[in-house]
Formats: structure tokens, C-alpha cells, sequence
């Protein structure tokens, strides 16, 4: 049977970066990476040890996981402009592959791109739908699957593909932990970037599955009454921004993780000050610094339980020197590894 290949709009684009040699000691993610075939070439970086190596599952213990990953880009922010926000985030994904190109690439693992599934003519929700079934083929066919949003609308369409994959269709137990702060819990009309969690709880309701959503950085003055009244409503775990120390994250994530079976993070790049992710819609005065989202990142990926991943709220347009962009290629290399 041929490999299925994601039906994306526009479709993986040559990477570029500094060379510094073709061979494995001096590679770069511009090197390393290769348009998606279904993964037939292989789930190990080439000169990786155990380059042919054995598939590996979400789940596996002490972050020995060999399965492939697979980036594909979320070319939208018609959420965000529906939530009266700043818009310039479908520029996104390109912008985070042209900062990754050059970093060093020191993964064991085999990564693909997929390319984008690009929001047109306001029809977000056919985006989502689009990138939802993407997403849960490259599931489907073994990869770690990462979208490069995008506004967090981004983030109903990774659930969509999560949801629908094997994994939770076959039973496991999926938890959402998202490193933002916002609940993004708003009940409105028309889905928006500040929606997601909500559509997420109401589907998984409708499935007859437990709603697990947890949250490090909430932001009390960013966030109405209403919307903590919702959160715990629906059972939300949560830490304030001004709450999280590395050993109390670090605690709340373990007890988290300790419920689940597989894991879908998503990481609103909000949740950092502003003065390392100026490049927002919505800057944060205080924020979660950065060493504990990285120390987060790195806790996940080391579970063994992490599914599927995406990175969102970067908007080039209001980036300085693409500070928030280099951030968001630093994180996604920390939760690869």
C-alpha cells in the first residue's frame, strides 16, 4: 500500500541554514529535515545510534522514543482576529522553520515536514477540520506530530487529530496541558483563538470521556471571573503565573502526567514575559520565565506519554530581532530531543 501523504496546502518548501559540512557531526535542522513520504525512510536521524532502530508508542518509559516526527505548519490567525486580537500569526510557521534551519541538529530521531495547512476567506473552521485529519494520520502512521501555529485556534485543530486518533480511540487516557496565560475557555458564537479548550471540553463530553486540562501561567488579572468560575466548572487544574516556581511546576506536571496516558501539550507562547516573547498578540506583563517552561518541555518529553504538540501565538510582525520566533525553535528542539 502506498504511504498516505496529508493532504496540506502548501506543501514542504526547501529549508535553508548555514553549512557547515553534509556529515552527521555537523548537521543542522535544515539538513536533517525532509519532506514527509510517509515516514518510509526511516525512524532515526541518519548517524543516530540505532539509526534503524524499532518504532517506538507514546508511552514508553525514561524518554527512550524512537518514533519519528513530523512538523506541519497552521497558517492562521482568523481566530485571533475574530477575538479582536493582533493579527500576524498565519506568518508563523515560516517564520519558526527559517530560525530552526540553522540550529544544530542533535535529535536520534528522523523529522519531516509535512508543510501547511493554510486559513483562507475566513473559513477557520475548515482549516481546523483539514489540519485535525492531518494530524491524525501522521498519528496513525507512528510519527510525534508538532503544528507550528498559527493563533491558539491552532489548538482546536490539533485536538481534532488527537481525538480521532488510535490512540484515544483505542482507550487511552488523554490529558491537554497547555503552558499559556489564558484559559481560553471564552464561550462564544463563532470559534475564536480564545475558545479552544472549551470546544475541546464540550467534544469530550459528547464522547463520554473525562475533560483533562491543566494550565501553568494563568494570568488572574488576564482572565475574568467568569472564566475561572468556568474553569472550575469543568475541573481545570491550574497554576497562577505568580505561583510557579520550577519545583512547584515541576510537581504539578508529575501529578498530571501521573492521570494519563498520553499527552497533548500545547504551548502559547504568551506565557512567557514579554521581554522574551515580545512577538504576541497579547504580551505578558509578568509571565512564567523561561527556564521553567523549558524545564516543563523537557519533563514532557522525557514521560514518555507525549502524542502530539504545537506552538502558538507567535506573530512575526510585532517580533524584535525574532526573539520570540528563536524561543519557539528552542522549545520545539527541547521537546524533540
Amino acid at each position: 500500500m502506498a504511504p498516505l501523504i496529508p493532504d496540506v496546502d502548501l506543501p514542504p518548501q526547501p529549508w535553508e541554514g548555514r553549512l557547515d559540512g553534509d556529515d552527521a557531526a555537523h548537521r543542522r535542522w535544515w539538513q536533517a529535515v525532509a519532506a514527509y513520504d510517509g515516514g518510509t525512510a526511516g525512524t532515526r536521524a541518519e548517524g543516530a545510534p540505532g539509526a534503524q532502530g524499532t518504532l517506538g508508542n507514546a508511552g514508553a518509559a525514561g524518554g527512550d522514543d524512537a518514533r519519528p516526527a513530523t512538523l506541519l505548519g497552521f497558517a492562521s490567525d482568523e481566530g485571533v482576529r475574530r477575538n479582536k486580537g493582533r493579527t500576524g500569526a498565519a506568518a508563523a510557521p515560516a517564520a519558526i522553520r527559517k530560525v530552526l534551519g540553522p540550529l544544530a541538529f542533535h535529535l536520534d530521531r528522523a523529522v519531516y515536514d509535512a508543510g501547511d495547512v493554510v486559513v483562507s476567506g475566513g473559513d477557520l473552521e475548515a482549516g481546523q477540520e483539514r489540519a485535525g485529519r492531518a494530524v491524525k494520520e501522521l498519528l496513525d502512521a507512528g510519527q510525534v506530530t508538532a503544528v507550528l501555529g498559527g493563533g491558539h485556534e491552532t489548538a482546536f485543530a490539533s485536538y481534532l487529530g488527537v481525538a480521532a486518533s488510535a490512540a484515544v480511540r483505542g482507550g487511552k487516557r488523554l490529558g491537554v496541558l497547555n503552558l499559556d496565560a489564558h484559559f481560553d475557555l471564552r464561550d462564544e458564537p463563532l470559534a475564536t483563538s480564545g475558545t479552544p479548550f472549551l470546544q475541546m471540553a464540550r467534544a469530550e463530553a459528547a464522547a463520554g470521556r473525562d475533560f483533562r486540562y491543566a494550565v501553568v501561567g494563568i494570568s488572574e488579572p488576564n482572565n475574568t471571573r467568569a472564566l475561572f468560575d468556568t474553569a472550575r466548572t469543568l475541573g481545570v487544574h491550574y497554576l497562577l503565573d505568580e505561583d510557579c516556581e520550577a519545583e512547584r511546576v515541576r510537581t504539578f506536571v508529575a501529578d498530571f502526567l501521573d492521570g494519563i496516558d498520553v499527552l497533548y501539550l500545547t504551548i502559547d507562547l504568551d506565557v512567557l514575559p514579554a521581554a522574551v516573547a515580545p512577538g504576541v498578540s497579547a504580551p505578558a506583563a509578568y509571565g512564567v520565565p523561561l527556564p521553567v517552561i523549558a524545564a516543563v518541555c523537557r519533563q514532557v518529553a522525557w514521560s514518555g506519554k507525549l502524542l502530539h504538540l504545537d506552538i502558538a501565538e507567535l506573530n512575526p510582525a510585532l517580533d524584535v530581532d525574532s526573539r520570540t520566533a528563536r524561543v519557539a525553535a528552542r522549545l520545539l528542539d527541547t521537546l524533540l530531543r
